[in-house]
């Protein structure tokens, strides 16, 4: 018996000894992917996905490899084209804002528009730690609180890269505009420059610099647009080649054979390439259009993007966002009918344009106020707001819904396949604002748009408003770690955490 025992013994145990000795079947080993990063596992606030198209709109995950395959996707994630760890956040100001604008200097402050109304004009907040904490630079008038434009309807900020020049130019009552400048990261300010021009209301005035041969003070040449308020008159234009001291007449900002046959006179900001060209976004009569002028912003030549992907019909039916590369290639952006934000590029200064992509992360469903910026030839950043849950239509009974901050940021947007890294820079439980329809209307501290930059380094950073306590409190968003938009194609350096946490209002 204890032979058979000794037997049934050897029998139960010769698994476990093959398994000792050499013939043990090894555990199937996980495959890395090129999403397998040494900082962790795939932040819930980002995204990596391949854009839709004009056939099939919709973004496909580039971590599922049965998606890709399914979309007939060859991935080549590699080159510039790879991807990064990537996570967003943003940082509270203290300082409510409207329709907010940014500038970032080669020191690396960055400058934001506190928004104060009648009496007291815009004022200019700065940031020398990164968004950490800010102050305010004025600029100051006959007294310690009022700004020199005592009364500003729309604030605007722009940075003069060429010259490292801080603009701001401001609104008064509709009527009047005043361009003021710092040299020197807000300490002194300029006198307010008047800008007057012949036509009434004075609106959705942007401004831009460009090197020109034109240009008698700083080599540029400065470029503003305005609103007319009336699509058979179209934008107006006016050019300053001497700093911005003085203001050539409006003139069209359109060419002069289509002279009061415009389908809109709004536009998106206005761009300046380092080749002397410059452009404005503004829809032709067959749909999303760019306009550029290349001797000064004296003529202006009109280009449609696609006829195939049409402007939203709400809103932003006139926002068109646009930017140049340092290689002089044109981008532009714009929010369709299936409430979307499309991309284009052109790479013959807008003579002729890619195929439109859609852009937005694969869990958004709605989005509004484009903005766009540039880095290096090919990269470039996308900024909107976008919604995944209608606060009204779940009844408020979620707290992940309402409107994020979103940016998608692309380092080969030349590649077939352009990977798209999106992220969003608050939580799904701390909506900026939860307003239903508040892409597809003027929503709180958004005002009419919002606006993104990259700093020297790269790093793209987006102008916000935290609307949901009623306070409008100026935030300012940014890639905690991701890729660099200038330069090499490397892993930015860290920056902390903020969030609700950081809000001071």
């Amino acid at each position: 018996m204890r032979s058979v025992s000794v037997m049934l013994a050897l029998l139960l145990m010769a698994p476990v000894l093959s398994g000792c000795f050499g013939g043990e079947k090894k555990a199937e080993e996980v495959a890395e992917t090129a999403f397998d990063f040494e900082q962790g596992d795939i932040p819930r606030t980002t995204w990596y996905h391949y854009p839709g198209s004009v056939s099939s709109s919709m973004a496909v995950d580039a971590t599922d490899p049965n998606a890709v395959l399914s979309a007939n996707i060859t991935s080549n994630l590699t080159g510039m084209n790879s991807p990064f760890f990537a996570e967003a956040t943003y940082y509270g100001t203290g300082y409510d804002t409207f329709e907010p604008t940014i500038g970032i200097t080669s020191s690396g402050a960055i400058f934001f528009t506190n928004w104060n109304g009648l009496g007291d004009g815009t004022h200019i907040i700065r940031s020398r730690d990164w968004g950490q904490t800010w102050e305010d630079v004025g600029p100051f008038g006959m007294s310690d609180d009022q700004g020199q434009t005592p009364n500003s309807n729309d604030p605007y900020l722009y940075v003069d890269k060429f010259n490292d020049k801080l603009v701001k130019f401001d609104m008064h009552a509709l009527t009047m505009m005043f361009v003021e400048y710092s040299n020197d990261d807000g300490e002194t300010w300029s006198a307010p420059f008047p800008v007057e021009g012949y036509y009434a209301p004075q609106d959705h005035q942007s401004i831009a610099s460009m090197p020109h041969s034109n240009a008698i003070v700083g080599e540029v040449v400065y470029v503003y647009c305005i609103n007319t308020g009336s699509p058979a008159l179209g934008a107006q234009c006016s050019r300053s080649i001497d700093g911005g001291h003085t203001w050539d007449a409006q003139r069209i900002g359109y060419p002069t054979e289509s002279f009061g046959n415009q389908c809109s006179g709004l536009h998106g900001h206005v761009a300046g390439g380092s080749d002397g060209s410059v452009y404005r976004g503004n829809p032709s009569c067959e749909g999303p259009a760019v306009y550029a002028s290349h001797d000064g912003g004296y003529t202006w030549s009109e280009h449609t993007i696609t006829t195939d992907v049409p402007m939203q019909q709400g809103w932003h039916s006139h926002e068109v966002a646009v930017a140049v590369d340092e290689g002089g290639n044109v981008h532009a952006t714009w929010i369709s009918i299936d409430q979307m934000p499309w991309y284009a590029y052109s790479r013959d200064q807008g003579q002729t344009w890619s195929e439109p992509m859609m852009v937005a992360a694969p869990t958004v469903t709605e989005t509004g106020f484009p903005t766009i910026f540039a880095g290096d030839e090919g990269r470039v950043v996308v900024g909107y707001i976008g919604e995944v849950n209608d606060c009204e239509s779940v009844g408020n009974n979620t707290t992940e819904c309402g409107w994020g901050g979103y940016m998608a940021i692309m380092t080969d947007t030349f590649a077939e396949n352009p990977l798209i890294t999106s992220v969003v820079v608050n939580l799904p439980e701390d909506p900026l604002d939860i307003t239903s329809d508040c892409g597809n209307v003027r929503c709180g501290g958004f005002g009419d748009f919002i606006d993104v930059e990259l700093d020297d380094f790269g790093r793209p950073w987006i102008a916000l408003a935290h609307n949901t306590a009623g306070t409008e409190e100026a935030v300012i968003g940014t890639l905690m770690a991701g890729p660099s938009l200038y330069g090499e194609v490397v892993q930015l350096s860290p920056l902390p955490a903020g969030g609700v946490s950081s809000l001071k209002m």
